[in-house]
């Protein structure tokens, strides 16, 4: 698991979308949010992120925040 150093959120957007048998290209493309951007976030190289991408990603995916975005904490 990839996490960002500086703060320890994880970011599982693959393995929520390989769950639900989607691709980054569909994901995008249904919540009008380009690729890259979406890359950026499953890589965990995000440093912000809009509620409303947040919003659109989790109704499209049918999931909670806290599906999506995890706490790495240490011990």
């Amino acid at each position: 698991m990839l996490v960002d150093d500086t703060t320890g959120i994880h970011c599982r957007l693959d393995e929520l979308l390989a769950e639900r048998g989607m691709t980054v290209a569909e994901l995008s493309r249904r919540i009008g949010i380009t690729q890259v951007n979406l890359h950026v976030l499953k890589s965990d190289r995000a440093r912000a992120i809009r509620f409303s991408t947040l919003t659109a990603i989790c109704e499209e995916l049918n999931c909670q925040v806290g599906e999506l975005l995890m706490l790495d904490v240490p011990g």
